[in-house]
């Protein structure tokens, strides 16, 4: 085995060492990588990889052995994977679960495949050729996907310009509706203002109109007054001027007499209706609002092809009848053979039936 003293390059070959040691090999020297880490994708030796460790931005990477690499090529490739889980980052994707055809690291199938039993190491059961992978199909599966999820997504863009413009119809119409309250409520205003106005107008004239009366009564007692007062005046005139005094001051004083009969106005009072208001603090909003949903049917799977499978066991009489069918937490499935008066448990991925019960009699299926 090479260590990691200088080593002539020109008569280094793929006969002297399978892979070198790039941290050795960018210094000038040259030594047989025994170490790889799939994350840096490079080879190592024994000194070196050491010096990887302690690097704290590489001390979770994934490095093996030279053994379980493979090589023979000048392109080595790993058979651990590079992909990290997304559950638990600092581990890798190298884990298979045949019953829910579903990949994870070694702490994924601990936590939620610890019942399942069909669980692989993935690089052991690529390198044992046990699983065979078709990519062609899953590629031309993911690129129809992509273009649904695209045309999902303009549909999605279009359904929201929709929205956003039906979204300012509606506060059109809330507006629109909002200026017709208002406008009812000035003409109400205006005709509670004009119904004031005229109950005023009726009171200033009848106030103006004893005003005038007792203006002209005031006029008719003076001048009576200045007339009496009047040493000019002869008997005969003085009998005139008393006869008409007298007569002012009867009619002055029945005009008195009535105004205090009639009622006086004091004030003027205003009652709202509160029916109006106690109906705008029961409301809310200024209407109901309604949706309409509209339904599209998107197919991101289209059924290309099916299978028959035969689930009834040899000792079967009649066909197989199924009543009732039950998928378990391990992944398999349970299916109630009514006919053969069987149970029978299924694998998940095979269809095959595994083991099975003979039940006493016929059994009844549960409506709870």
């Amino acid at each position: 085995m090479a260590t990691g003293k200088q080593i002539d390059t020109d008569i280094l070959s793929d006969e002297i060492f399978d892979v070198l040691c790039s941290m050795c090999k960018n210094k000038g020297r040259n030594a047989e990588g025994e170490k790889y880490c799939v994350d840096c994708k490079d080879y190592f030796c024994i000194t070196c990889v050491q010096v990887h460790s302690q690097v704290p931005l590489c001390a979770g990477h994934n490095v093996l052995d030279k053994s379980q690499v493979k090589s023979g090529t000048s392109k080595c490739y790993p058979r651990a994977l590079a992909e990290r889980c997304d559950k638990h980052s600092h581990k890798h994707i190298d884990m298979y679960c045949q019953i829910h055809d579903n990949v994870g690291c070694s702490t994924c199938m601990a936590v939620d495949h610890r019942l399942c039993k069909d669980t692989f190491y993935i690089p052991e059961l690529i390198q044992n050729n046990t699983y065979q992978i078709s990519s062609r199909e899953i590629q031309t599966m993911l690129k129809a996907l992509a273009t649904t999820l695209a045309e999902q997504a303009d549909r999605f863009k279009q359904d929201k310009q929709r929205l956003l413009k039906r979204k300012a119809e509606l506060l059109a119409d809330i507006r629109k509706f909002r200026q017709e309250i208002n406008d009812h409520l000035d003409k109400l205003e205006k005709s509670s203002i004009d119904e004031i106005e005229d109950k005023v107008k009726c009171f200033e004239d009848t106030i103006e109109d004893g005003l005038k009366q007792l203006q002209a009564n005031k006029f008719r007692i003076t001048s009576a007054s200045d007339k009496l007062a009047s040493k000019k005046a002869n008997p005969a005139e003085v009998f005139v001027y008393v006869k008409m005094a007298e007569y002012a001051a009867n009619v002055a004083n029945n005009y008195v007499e009535h105004t205090k009969m009639k009622c006086t106005v004091e004030d003027i009072m205003f009652q709202p209706d509160r029916t109006i208001l106690t109906q705008l603090e029961h409301r809310n909003t200024l209407g109901t609002l309604s949706e309409k949903l509209t339904k599209t049917s998107v197919n991101l799977f289209q059924i290309k092809g099916n299978k028959s499978y035969n689930v009834k066991v040899k000792s079967g009489k009649y066909d197989c009848y199924t009543s009732s069918v039950c998928c378990m937490e391990d992944g398999s499935i349970i299916l109630v053979d009514y006919m053969n008066k069987k149970l029978q448990r299924l694998h998940s991925c095979k269809y095959t039936v595994t083991d099975y019960c003979d039940l006493p009699a016929y059994p009844m299926k549960c409506d709870q």
